[in-house]
């Protein structure tokens, strides 16, 4: 432990009387098995936090995967140590994003699945600091470029030989909250998009998920943990790490899977559960 840590632990316990928490996690990852070997799958925001270990737990996989972004140089940084192919792709660019997804599409030889993880989050204090930018900004990125993004991979992915495509929308916690701040009304709005698509698309033989993470050591959630993941909010009272999130896409983008559809998973240890013994 740092000096800086001992301090701030000091400084705390001063200030509180209560001892500064320090938490770990023991991670269980499920062996590589190439389960993922005749996937070719899109991860948006792929180049770091979440995006970035799913994309890494999916090449593992044996997928094929293309990561998006808006840094061409960290992009190519990336999937240079991945192994992977990338494509400098901002969702919320509606004009271009047509051609953009084909070319993309064409070069990896047509995707059948979809990760639709970009997002981002302001950090309002309350509804009155919200402003008109901030708020089109979030559902820029977070709504509605996944959502045009899914139109065009539905558009190529039904019928025919790439029938079978799956798609993930990366929603959150706050979505299973009433809420009055832009982040967890995106987050909201995606969980109900998930299931009218996924009522819709399995006709198409297409499945749509989302997966809702907990406060996940990313950062958009702004933490600076210097290796203590305690957290008091979360039920484990500790946060997540992208990898156990990846771990879950995982196995949604399996064909073990392919009786689930429209199913959000939360992945929270039960935090947004609506228990009466709640306080």
């Amino acid at each position: 432990m740092s000096l800086k840590q001992y301090i701030k632990r000091g400084v705390k316990y001063v200030l509180t009387g209560q001892p500064v928490v320090y938490t770990t996690a023991n991670i269980v990852t499920i062996a590589p098995s190439q389960q993922l070997s005749e996937k070719r799958i899109l991860v948006t925001g792929g180049s770091k936090g979440i995006g970035l270990a799913m994309a890494q737990k999916f090449v593992a996989e044996g997928a094929k995967v293309m990561i998006t972004g808006r840094n061409r140089g960290v992009l190519r940084s990336v999937a240079d140590e991945l192994g992977c192919l990338y494509w400098c792709m901002d969702v919320t660019k509606s004009s271009a994003l047509r051609d953009e997804y084909k070319l993309a599409d064409e070069r990896i030889g047509g995707f059948n699945c979809l990760v639709n993880n970009a997002g981002i989050s302001l950090h309002e204090k309350s509804f009155f600091d919200v402003t008109v930018d901030q708020f089109d900004s979030q559902f820029s990125t977070n709504l509605k470029g996944g959502y045009f993004l899914t139109q065009l991979f539905t558009e190529t992915c039904r019928g025919g030989v790439k029938n079978n495509g799956k798609v993930i929308f990366i929603s959150s916690q706050r979505g299973a909250f009433v809420d009055d701040i832009p982040y967890g009304l995106t987050k909201a709005t995606i969980n109900s998009l998930v299931q009218g698509l996924a009522y819709d698309l399995i006709e198409y033989g297409i499945r749509v998920y989302g997966l809702a993470p907990g406060a996940t050591l990313t950062d958009l959630i702004g933490e600076e943990t210097n290796g203590n993941l305690h957290y008091e909010i979360n039920r484990s009272k500790r946060l997540y790490l992208p990898e156990e999130v990846a771990e879950v896409g995982a196995f949604l983008l399996t064909d073990v899977a392919n009786c689930l559809s429209g199913n959000i998973l939360v992945c929270d240890e039960g935090r947004s559960i609506n228990s009466y013994k709640k306080k």
